[in-house]
């Protein structure tokens, strides 16, 4: 008995020994399965991660050709959008110096004219300069428009003091008035800054030089344009009588300055008090009476505002040619 119970325990611990042998002799055989499973995992999840990144790769890449497809056709309209501006900037350079060879050429004849005239060599045609003082204002819009529709052409005595805001509308700006009488090739001429008649103007010559600077300075950088014609503020006899012994100090300086000072020889009386517009009329049409006229208005005047198509035609009829003032003119002392 106690040999069979040996038997049994015996059976039992080798069939408990070669079931560990057996689970041993698989654990080489597993763990590589089990690694190589695991580094298919890394290797599956790497794939994934990398077509992943692919496809946002090649959709940024589409994004990116799409992004330099419109900055090429950007560039493209850029650079005809360039040269379409140097084209029209170099046609308007052309056009400027057409402009300007035309306008000498114009002064030229009216010298001439001027001459004939002058020596009564020519009886069929005489000569009006149309001049406007104390602007830019509001109002003178009006008149360019005017002079537009005419087609003729002025000369404009223009000051700088307070003109940005308009005088006559407070809610508007003049400052760019300057550049549109020049745009409408009339001529631009100064008046002093300030005009300030009364004020010590022409208390010094210095004090009247500085005005007359500082009012070039505005008008060529407002227009690119260097003014070299004068007009007093009251006229040469006003500077006479209130300069008295400096007139003919500040006179010399313009001189050298290399600018002509005019005077007028007819108005419409509208730089003083004028009631209406019978008067004014009046006024004018009386006071044209030589062959090259001056004409003194000022671009603030409502009723010269609504005279001047009359005016215009009144001139015309009577054969002037009306032409914007020019330094050589005889009618601008130098």
């Amino acid at each position: 008995m106690a040999r069979t119970k040996n038997m049994g325990k015996s059976q039992k611990q080798t069939r408990k020994s070669s079931k560990l042998n057996n689970k041993k002799n698989l654990l080489p055989t597993i763990i590589p399965i089990i690694i190589l499973s695991i580094l298919l995992i890394i290797i599956i999840l790497f794939l994934i991660n990398n077509i992943l990144l692919i496809d946002k790769y090649t959709k940024d890449n589409k994004l990116l050709h799409t992004s330099l497809d419109k900055s090429k056709n950007n560039n493209v309209k850029i650079k005809e959008e360039l040269t379409k501006l140097d084209k029209e900037y170099n046609d308007y350079l052309i056009i400027d110096e057409s402009i300007k060879k035309t306008k000498d050429e114009v002064f030229k004849l009216a010298k001439d004219a001027e001459k004939k005239i002058n020596s009564n060599e020519s009886n069929n045609y005489k000569i009006a300069y149309l001049t406007f003082d104390d602007g830019p204002y509001y109002l003178t819009d009006k008149v360019l428009k005017i002079l537009k529709d005419k087609a003729v052409k002025a000369t404009f005595f223009t000051i700088g003091l307070d003109k940005d805001i308009c005088y006559d509308n407070k809610n508007k700006s003049c400052f760019d008035t300057y550049k549109k009488i020049v745009d409408n090739n009339h001529t631009i001429a100064n008046h002093t800054y300030s005009h300030a008649i009364f004020r010590g103007l022409y208390s010094s010559s210095n004090n009247f030089i500085t005005q007359v600077k500082l009012q070039q300075d505005l008008i060529e950088k407002r227009t690119g344009i260097k003014t070299n014609i004068l007009r007093f503020p009251g006229g040469s006899t006003t500077a006479n009588a209130l300069a008295k012994s400096e007139v003919n100090n500040i006179k010399s300086k313009l001189k050298e300055m290399g600018y002509g000072w005019v005077d007028w020889t007819a108005q419409d009386g509208d730089g003083g008090y004028l009631p209406n517009y019978d008067i004014a009329w009046s006024n004018f049409t009386k006071s044209i009476n030589e062959p090259i006229e001056v004409v003194l208005f000022h671009d603030y005047s409502e009723i010269t505002a609504s005279m001047l198509p009359n005016a215009i035609d009144y001139l015309e009829e009577r054969n002037y040619i009306l032409l914007p003032l020019f330094y050589e003119s005889i009618k601008v002392n130098k």
